[in-house]
Parts: structure tokens; sequence; C-alpha cells
């Protein structure tokens, strides 16, 4: 089969299109037909060495895909050849045939189609279990996201207004503080890291309830520091490049929480909260209360072109690849 395949440790730039072999299912996988998969920022620290699971060279990166399923391996009931899926692979999906996990593979409506399936696992998966299951956000609470035009941020923005919070989404540009907006976002500003904490003391009064921290690196303290008092920050990456530390005496002078949020582990150790968790974004996608905003679609000959795009922050939505 046709696959991107990652050949050496070196980034996207070095992905190679060409013939990758992945067997049958093995006990408690599945194996599906690509119709789309989606791009995230762990599908670059995959190709760089960073991630937090590694697989042996050569392998294909992507760790979300939306198909059908083709074979499933022992232990595996829920499916059957011919269902409709969005399956997390952690990698393995930029290639028209993927391994996904029987516990992180869930059935996509019929009214839900491919493309938007494939933009909602990973991406809104994180979103939710953050949001609800970590921050347990409440209606009328006050919500900030950094970096608030990307993949996460734009789905933080949307799935915070379902669960009733006043969102504020921060970004880095005018057309990006405009798109948050057209997003759903109630108000929406640009920041730098010199202003950031001014700009979240100035813009909710009091504080931020809730944080929603994609980025990290400096930027994570400066926003620590406009929190509000119980307020959580959710630490969700490091889009930065650099893993903050933060001075600890902040957390006991704020009485405010830093709150992890590892959707990776959270799908490995509780599969059936989170099949209640995708289960609920797929209603709200069907009932039209979610809408995934999509960048662009790169074929899959093009992943690379997709990868750079997140790598270089000028993607506003979510990028795809099509296969």
């Amino acid at each position: 089969m046709k696959a991107v395949l990652v050949k050496s440790l070196t980034g996207p730039a070095d992905l190679v299109f060409g013939e990758h072999e992945i067997g049958k299912p093995e006990k408690g996988r599945v194996l599906i037909e690509v119709k789309f998969a989606g791009v995230n920022f762990p599908d670059i620290l995959i190709t760089q060495g960073k991630y937090q699971f590694q697989p042996d060279l050569p392998f294909s990166p992507g760790g979300e895909v939306a198909g059908i399923i083709k074979e499933v391996g022992e232990g595996v009931t829920e499916f059957k050849p011919g269902d409709r899926v969005v399956s997390g692979t952690t990698w393995g999906g930029f290639a028209e045939e993927a391994l996904g996990f029987g516990f992180n593979t869930h059935h996509l409506p019929d009214e839900v189609s491919f493309k938007d399936g494939a933009t909602i696992l990973m991406t809104h998966g994180t979103v939710i279990h953050a949001l609800k299951d970590r921050a347990e956000l409440k209606a009328g609470e006050t919500l900030v996201v950094l970096g608030a035009s990307g993949g996460v941020g734009t789905a933080s923005i949307q799935i915070g207004k379902i669960l009733g919070a006043k969102v504020i989404a921060l970004t880095s540009s005018e057309e990006k503080m405009k798109f948050c907006l057209e997003a759903g976002a109630d108000e929406a500003y640009t920041y730098s890291l010199d202003n950031l904490k001014e700009t979240i003391k100035s813009v909710t009064g009091k504080g931020a309830d809730v944080i929603f921290d994609p980025i990290g690196g400096d930027f994570t303290e400066q926003a620590f520091r406009g929190i509000a008092p119980k307020g959580r920050h959710l630490m969700i990456g490091f889009a930065s490049g650099h893993v903050p530390k933060i001075p600890m005496n902040l957390p006991l002078l704020k009485s405010a929480s830093i709150v992890g949020a590892f959707w990776g582990s959270f799908f490995r150790n509780f599969p059936e909260e989170n099949k209640q968790n995708i289960a609920q974004l797929m209603e709200w996608v069907k009932d039209g209360k979610l809408k995934p905003i999509v960048d662009e679609v790169f074929p899959l000959e093009k992943t690379a072109e997709g990868l750079k795009k997140l790598q270089d922050r000028s993607v506003m939505g979510k990028v795809l690849v099509e296969v």
C-alpha cells in the first residue's frame, strides 16, 4: 500500500512517500481503509523522535483516521468489516490502510462525513476531556484560550460555548482574532509574551476561571499570573517547543491549580469514559451544535506540506490528509 514514511527522525521535511506493509490486525486491533486522517502537533513530534511513544523505523505518522473497517483482530466484537469509524492509531494514519486500537475506535454516524469525522477524535477528544473531566468547566465561568485559532483552540472555543462558558480567545494576529470570533468566541484579543498577564487581567476583570494552554514555554507562567482564585490552568501541550517551569509559590498565592490533560493517557486508562466523550461529540456534530472547522485538505502524497503548515503555526482550524 501507499504510505507517507519516516525513515529518519529529522522532522516532516524528510518524509518519504512510498510502499509500506503493516500486516493483519493483531489481538485488540482493527484494520481500516483510510478516507481522511487528521494532522496534529504530535505528528510533528513523532517525526522528530520527541513524542511519548516512539515506533521503530520506518513507520508512518498519523494519530487519527476516519474510514471503513476492513478486518478485525481477535477479541474485537464491537466492529465488523464495512463499519464506518473513526479511530486512534497513535501512528500509521498517513497511509491507505491503518491499524487502530479497538478500544479507541468509534462508530461514525451516517450523518457525519468522513471529513468531519477525521477532525474530531484527537482534537475535540482532547478538548472535551480537558474542559469537562479535568477543569470541570461550569456554565457562567470565563474560559481563556491561548493559541485560539489552531485545531484544539477552535475546538475549545466551540465546546466551551456548548458547556455554557464565556470564551475569550487570545491569538497572535488581527486576522486570527477575526477568525476566532467567527468560530464562536465571545471576545478575541491579540497578545504577546510581554503583555499576556495584563491582557488576561484586563479582559476578564478578576482573572480567568479556566486557562486552556497548548502553547507552554514562557507563556505559561505569564498566563498563570492572570488566573482567578480557584482557577484551573489546563496544560495541553508545548507548541512553543519549550516545557515551562512554574515557580510553585504561584499556585499557593493564587489558590489556583495547574491541571494536566493528556488525552493519550486518558483513552488508554479510561476507555469507557473516553467512548462516552466521543459519543457526545458525535451527537453535537449531528445536531449542528459542533461544526468542525477545516483549514486545508492535502492529498496523501503532500502530507509533509500539511505538517509544515502546522509547524509554521499558520493553521486556522484543522488540517486534514485525504487518502
